[in-house]
Formats: structure tokens, C-alpha cells, sequence
């Protein structure tokens, strides 16, 4: 191999490297897989046993929906990655405070600026313990 191939070559795996760096930092930013498991006698999540209430922990908006049921999503927000999503008890929805973006409990966007869906997490309420998991 000579002098101009070599280079040739480094500058093509250089150009890989920068590129596919770039792709992995450019994409949609997300939590990736969730499971932990929150004691609802602990003084921290005790709020979650109310309807209507709800905490954020782990990047997580984790919700007592006014209907009793538990629901979780990520409080990064697909509209513009900002990390504000948090849960409207009047409403029963998820919203981000930055620019208005509304979801359902299930993540499906409700307006323009929620047009992109919310990512959501399963929960199961077993006694007092809350597991919240992709």
C-alpha cells in the first residue's frame, strides 16, 4: 500500500467515526430502558397514593391519574427535547411547561406542538410497591 491509499483509507474510517458520532448525538433523546420500583410508604412517594398527584424521579413524571390508575412517561419532551414534561391533574394529561406541547396519558400528542408522541412506561402496582419499566 502505498502513501496516498493509506491516507485514503484514514480518511475515510476518520470521516465514519465523525459521522456516526454526530448521527448518535443529532437523534431523538431518550431515557432508553426504565425499571425501577418506588415504595409508596416512603415518605418521597407517599403523594402517589392520591389521585391527581404525581412525582418526578429518574427523568420520569410518574402519575396518580384522577381514575386511580398509575401511569409514567419521560419528562423529556418530543417536541423539542426539553427535559419539562409534567402531569395536569385539571386535565389528566401530560404537558411541557416550555412551549405548551399536550399528551394524552398514553403519550399520543394532542396538539401541533405534540404531535410527536410521548414516550411511555408500563407500571404495576403490586401492594405498596410501584415498578415503573419499558
Amino acid at each position: 500500500m502505498n502513501r496516498r491509499e493509506f491516507l485514503g483509507k484514514l480518511g475515510i474510517g476518520a470521516a465514519f467515526v465523525l459521522s456516526s458520532s454526530c448521527l448518535q448525538s443529532c437523534k431523538k433523546e431518550s431515557n432508553g430502558s426504565v425499571d425501577f420500583t418506588l415504595n409508596l410508604d416512603d415518605p418521597n412517594y407517599v403523594k402517589l397514593k392520591t389521585n391527581g398527584n404525581y412525582i418526578v424521579v429518574n427523568q420520569v413524571v410518574v402519575a396518580k391519574g384522577t381514575d386511580g390508575n398509575y401511569y409514567a412517561a419521560t419528562v423529556i419532551c418530543s417536541h423539542e427535547q426539553k427535559k419539562e414534561v409534567t402531569y395536569d391533574k385539571n386535565k389528566n394529561e401530560y404537558y411541557c411547561t416550555a412551549h405548551g406541547a399536550r399528551f394524552d396519558l398514553s403519550g399520543n400528542g394532542l396538539n401541533n406542538n405534540g404531535s410527536k408522541d410521548l414516550e411511555t412506561y408500563q407500571t404495576n402496582l403490586n401492594g405498596t410497591e410501584l415498578r415503573v419499566f419499558s
